[in-house]
Formats: structure tokens, C-alpha cells, sequence
């Protein structure tokens, strides 16, 4: 059954978790509809994924619940792997700036990126609504549908009610690592690319690598400058073990198995790795760049809402419980995604469900909805872990959610811009992100964005 509505008034009190790239679009989208917003961020700055944290983990893999948690992932080197035209805001493009120590680059490294944030919020004023340094520790359900959020900050507890939450808090913390048989006798070091963050300690070293996403083609070229070999064992390649072209020291192991679980196929206690293609090595460190968990410790819904496998639900379009809708909600879910537009959409939604411009189908449509979409994902035989992936979906998914809170959809030049580079990075995937030929989709970009942003003319002019 649902939970009880609120005080029927329009403008509810919000509070958003997390003040992260999700959390700020959450943050602008809810104040614009009128509802007061407190924003709760357990460091002392905005940016959640794109604070660059030299530190790292006590537990280099991961899985002790009682290390040190640092919040960030991001490595030294990273520039995005999109271009700043597609990856930007929809109301606040990210164009190149002229001021001094900016980075003009197309795909900019991960400072300028945080820059851009720092940008929009001061452009916003969402400084005012954050509370830094404050770790939220428990959200629950409490009488007449309202929320009871307990934080701690310098080492005090307290708690608040609040209408609603809007959960932000990112996906990107909590390592998810590959299972490999005989690994508790290997001697070697396991590290998650979490906790990567600078090539050094790699110099010499013979390294594994397990992934094949975004992280791991980077990470695996940085770790390639000082290492004496790189061994990645990945899905995206079939074709037996052989050099990747442009490296002598990067192998290539195919994973064979598409649809289990990232893993190589064992380990010895002599330091020995075995790959599925059958081909073995001696390396001294496996790096996993395996993904994440989605990870809310804070939240307790009496399991209306859990996580199985990396699937959050149920959700209705992997933002609302069915339940607990529009109360609780989700930022930033899905994943091989653009996420800065996709949060907006999501957060207008929220926003104008909240306040009641937009009317949300009853809880027993959603739960259907989200029922045939998870009988669907059987029937096609994908895995529950890739609930939230959309991939190829997502400007479907985009302009569906704008059209349920009466916005423009996705600008076609935007969709266009995004299949060209993801193309761009398969012909060349060293030089991508220096070398491109869709002049013409950044012209009709700046076009659009100078015909309907008087933030970007400003921005351009530094």
C-alpha cells in the first residue's frame, strides 16, 4: 500500500543527498518549482564523483566494511571521454573558457570539469542550500508520510523531517570485484580501480588488468608507461591473446563468456594467472576495473526498496518507488548514459511530481510497468546487474521523461554528436578525444547555444 500523502500544499520541504553533479541538478529543478531544499554533502565541497582526491582506501580492494572510505575515484590523468557539447548541462552549456588556468580542450581533463560544476552553481546560487561536512546516516519513513533524515556533523547527531528525498548519492564508492577461483593463496596484490590513482607504484610490475569499459582502456594505457607489462582481460575482445596495436607491453586476453561475471579463469599460488583463452602469466598485481556497487546504507524503507545484483527496485523508470512515489526518489541510476542531461530530466520531473504539476500513474501502474520491464529483461536473457544500463536507450529514455514533464526533448545535433564520437573512440581509440570530423554538429551545438543561452556568451568571453 502506498504510504500516506502529505499535507496537501503544493510546496514540499526536499531534502536532496548528495551534492554531486546529480545532487545540484536536483537541487536547481526543485528550488525552481518553488520547494524548499536542503542539500546534504558529506565533504566540504560540491562535485561528488569529480573531486579529485589523491588519497585512497586502507583496503585497496574494497570489501572491508571498516576501512576508510574515500568518496572519490577519480585518477590523476583522466580527461572525459565525451565532448564537452554533448556532456554539458541542457540549461547551462559546458562551452571552453578563456579565463586563466582553464582547460579549453574539447574533452577537457577532470579540473575543468569540476570548474564547469563550481560554475553552475554559483550560477544558481545552490551553494546557499548545501550543508557540507555533513554525513546523512539514516533516512526513514515516519508518521503522515513524512521522512526523518539523521545526520552527523563534527562528531554531533541530529535529525529533521522533511516531505520528501531525493537520493543523489552517487554509484561510484563501493567496489564491485570479480570473483577468481584460488585467489585467497595468490601472492600477489589486488587493487580496484577505485583506488587508482597515479602510475608509480605500478613501475616494473607485470599488472592484470580485469575490465574493458572507459576506466580500464585509460587506465591501463597510464599504468603501460612505467609497467613491464599490461595483461587486460576483457569481453570487447574474441580474437585470442596478442599485442593491442600502438603498445609492445599491452596484451589482450578475450573473455569468453559474454554474460557471466567479469573473472579470470584462475590463480596460482606461485604468482600465475590463467585467462579463459587459456593463456598464462606470471603478474605480481591484478587491477579490477570492474564497476561499482549501488550502495545506500543510510536508507531504510522496511525493503520496499533493495538492492539485488546491482538492480535498485523496484523503480518506475529507475527513479520513483511505486510505493513510496513521488516521497522517495533517484538521481543518476543508469549508467553508460550522458549523465548531466539525463539528471536534469529525472530532476524536473521530480520536481514538478512533487508540487503536483505532474501527475504520476497510480502505485499498481508502476508496479506493473516496472514488472513487465523486468520480464522483459528475462525473456531477452540480460542479467539483473544490467537493469540500469541504457546504453543505446537512453535519448529514448530521455525524451520520454521530457515529455512527462512538458520539456524539448534532446536536441537532435546532441544525439547526433554522441553517436560520432562513440564511433570516433572505436576508429581511434588513442587519439579520439584530439582528432574528431563533426565540425558541423559543434556548429549547429553553438548555434543553438548562443541562440538560447546568454550563460554560454558569457562564459565564452571568460
Amino acid at each position: 500500500m502506498p504510504i500516506p500523502i502529505p499535507n496537501p500544499t503544493r510546496l514540499r520541504h526536499v531534502a536532496v543527498i548528495g551534492a554531486g553533479a546529480g545532487g545540484l541538478a536536483a537541487a536547481r529543478e526543485l528550488r525552481r518549482e518553488g520547494h524548499t531544499v536542503v542539500v546534504f554533502e558529506r565533504e566540504n565541497n560540491i562535485g561528488g564523483t569529480w573531486v579529485y582526491d589523491p588519497r585512497t582506501e586502507s583496503d585497496p580492494l574494497g570489501p572491508d566494511p571498516t576501512r576508510n572510505i574515500v568518496h572519490g575515484s577519480l585518477y590523476a590523468s583522466l580527461r572525459t571521454n565525451l565532448p564537452r557539447e554533448v556532456m554539458g548541462y541542457r540549461d547551462y552549456p559546458f562551452v571552453a573558457s578563456t579565463r586563466p588556468g582553464r582547460d579549453p580542450r574539447r574533452y577537457p581533463g577532470h579540473k575543468e570539469v569540476m570548474e564547469y560544476l563550481n560554475d553552475y552553481a554559483t550560477e544558481f546560487g545552490l551553494g546557499e542550500l548545501v550543508r557540507f561536512e555533513t554525513e546523512v546516516l539514516e533516512v526513514g519513513i515516519v508518521e503522515n508520510g513524512k521522512w526523518k533524515v539523521k545526520y552527523g556533523k563534527n562528531g554531533k547527531v541530529d535529525d529533521e523531517v522533511y516531505d520528501a528525498v531525493v537520493v543523489c548519492n552517487g554509484h561510484y564508492t563501493e567496489p564491485r570485484i570479480a570473483d577468481i577461483p584460488g585467489i585467497d593463496s595468490w601472492p600477489g596484490k589486488q587493487i580496484h580501480s577505485h583506488n587508482y590513482r597515479v602510475p608509480d607504484p605500478y613501475r616494473n610490475q607485470v599488472v592484470i588488468m580485469i575490465g574493458s569499459a572507459a576506466s580500464a582502456v585509460d587506465i591501463s594505457r597510464d599504468v603501460s608507461t612505467v609497467a613491464k607489462e599490461v595483461h587486460i582481460a576483457s569481453r570487447s575482445y574474441n580474437n585470442g591473446a596478442s599485442k593491442l596495436p600502438g603498445h609492445n607491453n599491452i596484451w589482450l586476453h578475450p573473455m569468453l563468456i559474454s554474460t557471466m561475471p567479469l573473472q579470470i579463469e584462475s590463480v596460482r599460488e606461485e604468482g600465475s594467472v590463467t585467462f579463459q583463452d587459456g593463456s598464462e602469466v606470471r603478474a605480481s598485481i591484478i587491477l579490477h576495473c570492474t564497476g561499482y556497487k549501488y550502495h545506500f546504507p543510510f536508507l531504510k524503507t522496511n525493503n520496499i526498496v533493495t538492492v539485488d545484483d546491482n538492480r535498485v527496485g523496484p523503480l518506475y523508470k529507475h527513479i520513483f518507488p511505486p510505493t513510496l512515489a513521488p516521497w522517495l526518489s533517484f538521481v543518476g541510476l543508469p549508467w553508460k548514459v550522458v549523465p548531466f542531461p539525463l539528471f536534469e530530466y529525472q530532476s524536473k520531473w521530480i520536481a514538478g511530481a512533487l508540487s503536483g504539476k505532474f501527475s504520476l500513474p497510480s502505485p499498481e501502474e508502476m508496479m506493473k510497468d516496472v514488472e513487465n520491464f523486468y520480464s522483459s529483461m528475462e525473456t531477452a536473457g540480460i542479467p539483473k546487474r544490467y537493469t540500469h544500463n541504457l546504453a543505446s536507450c537512453q535519448y529514448e529514455y530521455n525524451d520520454w521523461v521530457a515529455a512527462e514533464c512538458k520539456s524539448a526533448p534532446s536536441e537532435e545535433w546532441r544525439k547526433e554528436m554522441y553517436v560520432s564520437a562513440s564511433k570516433s573512440k572505436i576508429v581511434r581509440p588513442e587519439t579520439y578525444r584530439d582528432e574528431w570530423d563533426d565540425e558541423h554538429l559543434i556548429m549547429q551545438a553553438h548555434e543553438d547555444f548562443n541562440k538560447n543561452f546568454k550563460v554560454a556568451k558569457n562564459l565564452i568571453k571568460g
